[in-house]
């Protein structure tokens, strides 16, 4: 090869390269873009105060209970659950817009801010309790409001609860908590990957209509069932939803943190040690923007 042929070549190359982008991570720039937003993100989440995860998750708990009322009104109606899993997703769309917060959607952006230490561990358990709390107690009084509102639904909704609360731990429903977990995650993940409106409300449709239309076991969802056949007279309590409550909790974290979490951040695992480098080692230090 020629020396003009070579230096033709090396052109290329670099004009190539150029193309595909100028990061020198071994991941697309895309992907280090979307990391990037979901390290700010939760790190936005874990530094608000405490007062504040309370409203958010008390309004979120609200918007899951406007999906539940959703869900209960085409079931009532037409006895499709299909339908009544896409009618839920009114829910999600609500939580999406009004920017408020379910405690299933506190896995990945949390979690990835935590391990590239831009918050700390006591921040994010705060989160997650105060989230989690704030919705059921949320979710708890639109219930009570639900029942008051339309007592000809009482009977379907302690039919649809009875499923959840006569449902001992087994692989089956260990399963369907784990997915559960793992499909509002996945849904979280979609939302960092794209800028548009749209996409973002057809990733909550979705998850909404797979959750509920299945149904996948979720605990702040099926607990407002729950809430709601108990004050609408259940023969059924709180112990035993407490009963059920547990394992599904448990279950949904697993599937959120290992199923989609840890394997997003081991696919990011070097841009997850630049951004550690660069923080300090008490990530509740103040420091600056990288």
């Amino acid at each position: 090869m020629s020396k003009k042929s070579h230096e033709q070549h090396q052109k290329e190359q670099q004009e190539r390269l150029a193309e595909l982008g100028d990061n020198d991570e071994p991941v697309e720039e895309e992907i280090e873009a979307t990391f990037d937003a979901t390290v700010e993100e939760g790190a936005q989440r874990l530094q608000r105060t405490f007062p504040d995860m309370l409203i958010t998750g008390f309004f979120g708990g609200l918007e899951v209970g406007l999906g539940v009322m959703a869900y209960l009104l085409v079931l009532h109606e037409t006895g499709n659950h299909l339908l009544a899993g896409l009618a839920f997703s009114i829910g999600f769309i609500a939580l999406l817009l009004a920017h408020s917060e379910l405690f299933t959607e506190n896995f990945l952006m949390p979690i990835a801010a935590v391990i590239a230490r831009e918050a700390s561990v006591k921040r994010l358990l705060m989160l997650w309790g105060g989230t989690l709390l704030a919705n059921l107690a949320g979710g708890w009084l639109f219930m009570g409001l639900l029942t008051l509102a339309f007592p000809a639904w009482h009977t379907l909704l302690i039919d649809t609860a009875r499923e959840f609360v006569e449902s001992p731990l087994s692989l089956e429903t260990a399963a369907l908590a784990i997915l559960g977990g793992s499909t509002i995650t996945l849904m979280t993940r979609m939302h960092q990957g794209t800028d548009s409106d749209v996409a973002k409300i057809i990733a909550s449709v979705g998850a909404a209509f797979l959750l509920a239309g299945i149904p996948l076991y979720h605990s702040v969802l099926d607990s407002l069932l729950i809430f709601g056949a108990i004050q609408a007279g259940a023969d059924f309590g709180y112990l035993d939803w407490l009963a059920w409550f547990w394992y599904t909790l448990l279950l949904n974290v697993l599937g959120g943190v290992l199923l989609v979490t840890a394997l997003r951040l081991l696919r990011t695992k070097p841009l997850v040690e630049k951004r550690r480098a660069q923080s300090p080692e008490d990530p509740d230090e103040p420091h600056g923007d990288h």
